[in-house]
C-alpha cells in the first residue's frame, strides 16, 4: 500500500521543487532550510504518547497528524464505539513504529488510552482502596475485571467460600479491595474475599452481641456436608447437624435443604469463646413424640410404609418424625423367619399394632402377626395331649423330627420319643423327609408354641410287662454285638432291645479294649446280671458264662425251645 505523508512523500521520497512549492505554500516566505530545521528539532521516540490531528478517513485507516514529517496510520478499529473520530478532532497517540525507509508511522489510540488509565487509576488509588469493576472475562487462575483498564481478580479472592466456576461471575460489577500495585509493570490485583470478610466480621460481633439460646433466626444454607449444613446468619456461620434437621429419618442434608435456601432456625446452644452455633431446624415445629401415646395409643392399629430393614427387624413410618420397629420375632406366628426381608420390602404398606412406646428414647414397637388371629391359641384345642395325629416329616435335626401338623404348626417328634427299646442316634434311622408320620400329642405349650410328639407311644411299654417277664437275671442268652464303645459293647438279644455288655464282664482277666474280645456282628453267649426297668437298661455278661457247663447250656436251649413251640401252638 502505497501512503502518502503530509508533504507529498511517496514512498519517502519528495523532490527539491515540490518540496520548496509546498513550504511556500504553507509558510510564505520562509525559507525551506527554516522548515527543515523545525522538524528536526523535535525528537520523536517510539513508545511515547503524542498529540495529534485527525485528518481524515481512509477506509480502515485514521489519518493522524503528529507534526512529523509523514502523517501517521491507527485502525479504524480502535475506537470505541460511540466515538468515531471526526476531521480536525484532537486526540492522544502512542507512537507505535517509524519507518523510515517506506515513510510510515504506525499509531495506536487504544494504547494510549490504556496507558493513560493506568496512570489515571495509579495516581488515584493506592491498595486498600475500594473500587467497582465489571467481570468481563475468564482467565488462568480468576477474571478479569474492568476498573477503566484490566485487572485481575484471583478465583480465591472472588468469594469467601470456595466457588466451583468462576464464569458465572462475568457481566456482574463488583466491588473489590485493591490488594496489590505494581507501578513499573501496570498490574493490580483485587480480592472481593477481603471486603467480604470484612463485612462478615463487622456482622459477625452484631450477632454474637444479641444472640440468645432459643430464638429463631433467619439463615441462609453455605454449605453442605454429609453431617449437616452451614448456614450463614448475617457474619457468623451455625452449623446446623442432620439429626436436628427433621423428627423424621434423613439420610442426607441435601433431601431437607439447598445451597443459598433461606430458612428459619432455632439457636440451640453457642459457644462466644469458639464462635460455634448450634442450629435446629425440626425444633421450630412441635416434638410429635410428645402426644405420641395419645395419637398412637397401645393396642391401636396403624398403617404406614416400611422404610428401613435390618437384620433384627423392619422400621415403618407412621407419620413425618414418627418411626416404629417390627421386630423380627413380631412379624409372624408361624413362620421361622431367619432375616426381615423374608416378610416385607422397602416401600411396602404394611398394618401394624402398637405394641409398646419408650417417648424417653423415642422408641416405638410395633407388631404385624398381631393384626392376625394367633393359631397357637387354637392349638390345645385342636390336638389335646394324648389325641393322635397324622403330619408329614418337614426337617430333621440331631435331636428329632419337625412334623408339620398344618401351614405354620409343627410338632417335635424327639430321639427319645421315637423307640422304646432301640437306641436312635439320629432321626434319619426311623424316619425320611416328606414321610407321613401318624404320632400320639405329648404335651402342648401355647406360650412357648410347642407341641411334643411321641412315636413310641403308639404301643404300650415293653419295659412294664413283656421284657420283666421273659429277661431275668441269671438267664442264659444268645445276642449279636451291634456297637463297640470305650466302655464295653451293645449286645442285641431281641426285636430292638439291647443289653450292655460292659468292659469288665468281658473276660476274667483285664481287657484294655474290647475289640481284643469281641467283634461287630459276632454272636456271644451272655449272662443277664441285670434288669433295669426303672432306667430301662439290661446288664449282661460274657465272663459269668465260662463257668456254666454244657449240660445246663443244653437244657437252657430245650427249655427256651419247649417255650417257643408252646407258645406257636396257643396262637394257632
Amino acid at each position: 500500500m502505497v501512503r502518502p505523508g503530509r508533504y507529498g512523500l511517496v514512498n519517502g521520497v519528495i523532490s527539491e521543487a515540490d518540496l520548496e512549492a509546498k513550504v511556500k505554500a504553507a509558510m510564505g516566505e520562509a525559507s525551506v532550510d527554516s522548515l527543515e530545521s523545525m522538524i528536526d528539532d523535535r525528537e520523536f521516540k517510539v513508545g511515547e504518547i503524542l498529540k495529534g490531528v485527525v485528518r481524515r478517513i481512509d477506509n480502515d485507516d485514521v489519518v493522524v497528524d503528529i507534526n512529523y514529517k509523514s502523517e501517521g496510520f491507527i485502525p479504524l478499529v480502535e475506537f470505541s464505539l460511540g466515538e468515531e473520530p471526526g476531521i480536525g478532532d484532537e486526540i492522544e497517540v502512542f507512537l507505535e513504529e517509524i519507518d523510515e525507509d517506506e515513510g510510515e508511522v504506525i499509531l495506536s489510540k487504544r494504547k494510549a488510552d490504556r496507558i493513560r488509565g493506568w496512570e489515571k487509576i495509579m495516581n488515584e488509588h493506592d491498595v486498600g482502596d475500594v473500587i467497582v469493576g465489571k467481570a468481563i472475562r475468564k482467565i488462568k487462575g480468576g477474571l478479569l475485571v474492568d476498573i477503566g483498564v484490566p485487572v485481575f481478580l484471583p478465583a480465591s479472592q472472588v468469594d469467601i467460600r470456595r466457588i466451583g466456576d468462576v464464569g458465572e461471575y462475568i457481566g456482574r460489577d463488583l466491588e473489590c479491595k485493591i490488594i496489590k500495585i505494581d507501578r513499573e509493570r501496570r498490574n493490580i490485583v483485587l480480592s472481593r474475599r477481603k471486603l467480604l470478610e470484612e463485612a462478615r466480621d463487622s456482622k459477625k460481633t452484631d450477632v454474637l452481641k444479641t444472640l440468645v439460646k432459643g430464638e429463631v433466626r433467619k439463615g441462609i444454607v453455605k454449605n453442605i456436608t454429609d453431617f449437616g449444613a452451614f448456614v450463614d446468619l448475617g457474619g457468623i456461620d451455625g452449623l446446623l447437624h442432620i439429626t436436628d434437621m427433621s423428627w423424621g429419618r434423613v439420610s442426607h442434608p441435601s433431601e431437607v435443604v439447598t445451597i443459598d435456601q433461606e430458612i428459619d432456625v432455632r439457636v440451640l446452644d453457642f459457644d462466644l469463646d469458639r464462635e460455634r452455633i448450634s442450629l435446629g431446624l425440626k425444633q421450630i415445629s412441635d416434638n410429635p413424640w410428645e402426644t405420641i401415646d395419645q395419637k398412637y395409643p397401645i393396642g391401636s392399629h396403624a398403617t404406614g410404609p416400611v422404610v428401613n430393614i435390618m437384620p433384627y427387624g423392619a422400621f415403618v413410618k407412621l407419620e413425618d418424625g414418627i418411626e416404629g420397629l417390627v421386630h423380627i420375632s413380631e412379624m409372624s406366628w408361624t413362620k421361622q423367619v431367619s432375616h426381615p426381608s423374608e416378610m416385607v420390602s422397602i416401600g411396602d404398606e404394611v398394618d401394624v399394632v402398637i405394641l409398646d412406646i419408650n417417648k424417653d428414647k423415642q422408641e416405638l414397637s410395633l407388631g404385624m402377626k398381631q393384626t392376625e388371629e394367633n393359631p397357637w391359641a387354637q392349638v390345645e384345642g385342636k390336638y389335646p395331649p394324648g389325641s393322635y395325629v397324622q403330619g408329614k416329616v418337614r426337617n430333621m435335626t440331631n435331636y428329632g423330627a419337625f412334623i408339620e401338623l398344618e401351614e405354620g404348626i409343627d410338632g417335635l417328634l424327639h430321639i427319645n420319643d421315637m423307640s422304646w427299646t432301640k437306641k436312635i442316634n439320629h432321626p434319619s434311622a426311623m424316619l425320611t423327609k416328606d414321610q407321613e408320620v401318624r404320632a400320639v400329642v405329648l404335651s402342648v405349650d401355647q406360650e412357648k408354641r410347642r407341641v411334643a410328639l411321641g412315636l413310641k407311644q403308639l404301643e404300650s411299654d415293653p419295659w412294664v410287662d413283656d421284657i420283666p417277664s421273659k429277661f431275668h437275671a441269671g438267664d442264659i442268652i444268645e445276642g449279636v454285638v451291634t456297637k463297640l464303645t470305650n466302655f464295653g459293647a451293645f449286645v442285641e438279644i431281641g426285636d430292638e432291645l439291647e443289653g450292655l455288655l460292659h468292659i469288665s464282664e468281658l473276660s476274667d482277666h483285664k481287657v484294655e479294649k474290647p475289640e481284643d474280645v469281641v467283634k461287630v456282628g459276632q454272636r456271644v453267649t451272655v449272662m443277664i446280671i441285670n434288669v433295669d426297668t426303672t432306667e430301662r437298661k439290661i446288664g449282661l455278661s460274657l465272663r459269668a458264662t465260662h463257668d456254666v457247663d454244657e449240660e445246663f447250656l443244653a437244657k437252657q436251649k430245650a427249655q427256651e425251645a419247649a417255650a417257643a413251640a408252646s407258645e406257636a401252638e396257643n396262637a394257632e
